[in-house]
């Protein structure tokens, strides 16, 4: 679902989304780049395209654990990605992003533009420098996949009507490139 008001102080949506972007951001990270736990294995816990979580190809319905999981996921540089406690570190499968956005609040036009994302395990991102968006070429229909980074390298796949309402906000820049503003920042579609 997405609302935009152009003219608006401020919306029912997106007021409720800032109050979860601000219990996101007092509830901090676990910091997981300091722990070194040994690696554990692959113990049969896979994300698939559309956002399920599964344990040895079942799904795991219970969403306070998938919350409780996706606190402690890492993504290596390689690619590859983790759960990580202090204790231990084991696989997880990820068929595209580990996260998806599931909800999204417009306010403002061009560089004043905000943009909030709410993922499918409450997360609440305000795109800009810190959570830059990304757009990928889908290689089946060639289609454009837009990503916003979570935080470390995770990443939030925008659904599909959320990505038709975003794409109704792309414009040029100065330079002629094709893209939208959002957090003061351009993000070219190439």
């Amino acid at each position: 679902m997405v609302m935009q008001d152009k003219n608006a102080v401020g919306t029912g949506r997106l007021e409720g989304l800032e109050a979860l972007l601000k219990s996101c951001e007092e509830r901090g990270e676990a910091p997981i780049e300091k722990w070194s736990p040994p690696y554990c294995g692959d113990i049969g816990l896979s994300i698939s395209a559309d956002g399920q979580w599964h344990y040895r190809g079942s799904p795991i319905g219970r969403k306070r654990l998938v919350k409780l999981f996706s606190r402690v996921l890492w993504r290596e540089p390689d690619g590859k990605h983790y759960l990580v406690t202090p204790a231990e570190k084991v696989d997880i499968a990820v068929a595209d992003a580990p996260f998806l956005a599931v909800e999204m609040d417009v306010q403002g036009e061009g560089q004043e533009r905000a943009i909030i994302f709410r993922t499918n395990v409450d997360d609440a991102v305000a795109v800009g420098p810190e959570h830059p968006m990304r757009f990928a070429t889908e290689p089946e229909s060639g289609g454009v996949k837009p990503y916003v980074l979570v935080r470390g390298r995770l990443e939030a796949l925008v659904v599909r009507s959320l990505t038709y309402d975003l794409l109704e906000l792309v414009e040029q820049d100065n330079e002629g490139r094709t893209g939208l503003y959002a957090g003061g920042v351009f993000f070219p579609i190439d």
